[in-house]
């Protein structure tokens, strides 16, 4: 059994990343590479796959990428994702967007990136989280993956968000590696800034706050003042999230995260604080939690790039597909 599938967007990282996971899929057959200028190899843009594999990178050819494959995977930015998006989806091709293109609502969309090109196909979309959107996921036409930032934050607070006192404020402290600023050099991802340096951005106005209030409320139609602040640190890849919060009543935090998550592989309970060292390279989200009285401390850690971003786009691929959802995750980390 063979599934054709292709990669929109593979000059950047998370394309990139993409590409390595295929390569040792059982199912999947790499068909088709495209970036926005194509006219090269994979092996150019990414000197590393050289005598790994030799594969033309073109423009993107909606009906050649048709006639190849069964899903295609589009790691583009916001606005261009969705302006491909919508003709394979009108084709019956199955997409997997890693962009913001149809994570959120209408209104949130609009209100935090730009209007909406594809308003039609919101509806057949779903929510790349797994553990929370599967069933949604088997039948979608798209799947919206979610960014690192949303992914490490809700799979960590949301076991704990009916336990929560409503009207009270949720801080998130979140530190992520310079692979998720992107390939495009800018000032603040230069070596000079980032080198032996850390600084938030965007404190309280993140786009990524939004996200994570519209799907507590989606799961638990609750609403929660979400005060995000991302930082940006000298490590290559990697996330860690820390989540603080007031509790209703004495928990025990332990036996909340076992009984959301005994079940399922990916997610690795910690008996002390987690690291992004443990995690870098595999799909595994480690979570730790702790209470003092009814103060909450949670503590998550991903690989920004893979869990983050690629192989959570594989795993939503793998379910989309009818596939054993576990087939070509990387589960052994970069240790030392």
């Amino acid at each position: 059994m063979s599934i054709g599938v292709g990669v929109i967007g593979v000059s950047g990282y998370t394309g990139l990343e993409l590409v390595k996971l295929l390569l040792n899929h059982p199912i999947f057959t790499i068909k088709y590479l495209a970036t926005t200028k194509g006219d090269t190899t994979i092996s150019n843009l990414h000197p590393s796959l050289k005598s790994v594999i030799e594969f033309n990178v073109d423009v993107v050819n909606v009906d050649l990428i048709s006639k190849e494959c069964d899903l295609i995977f589009l790691a583009l930015p916001h606005k261009t994702a969705m302006s491909v998006a919508k003709e394979f989806i009108n084709r019956e091709i199955k997409v997997v967007d890693l962009s913001a293109d149809y994570r959120l609502d209408l209104d949130t969309y609009e209100s935090n990136y730009c209007e909406h090109e594809d308003k039609n196909n919101l509806e057949n979309s779903a929510y790349g989280l797994i553990e929370y959107f599967r069933d949604s996921i088997k039948s979608a036409k798209v799947t919206a993956s979610p960014g690192c930032y949303p992914t490490a934050t809700l799979l960590a607070l949301l076991p704990f968000i009916p336990y929560i006192q409503e009207g009270s404020e949720i801080f998130i402290d979140a530190k992520s590696g310079v692979s998720g600023a992107g390939k495009k050099l800018t000032n603040i991802n230069s070596f000079v800034n980032i080198n032996e340096n850390i600084f938030a951005y965007s404190p309280l106005k993140h786009r990524h706050a939004p996200e994570i209030k519209e799907k507590i409320n989606k799961i638990y139609n609750i609403d929660f003042n979400i005060n995000f602040v991302p930082h940006l640190i000298p490590i290559t890849r990697g996330e860690l999230v820390t989540v603080f919060a007031t509790l209703k009543d004495n928990i025990d935090p332990k036996e909340i995260l076992k009984s959301q998550y005994e079940n399922e592989k990916f997610i690795r309970l910690r008996d002390v604080p987690v690291n992004v060292k443990d995690v870098s390279g595999t799909h595994f989200c480690d979570i730790f939690a702790q209470v003092n009285g009814r103060a909450l401390f949670i503590n998550s850690a991903i690989d920004n790039l893979l869990r983050g971003a690629s192989s959570q786009a594989l795993a939503s691929a793998n379910i989309m597909c009818d596939l054993d959802e576990s087939l070509g995750l990387p589960t052994v980390a970069y240790v030392p």
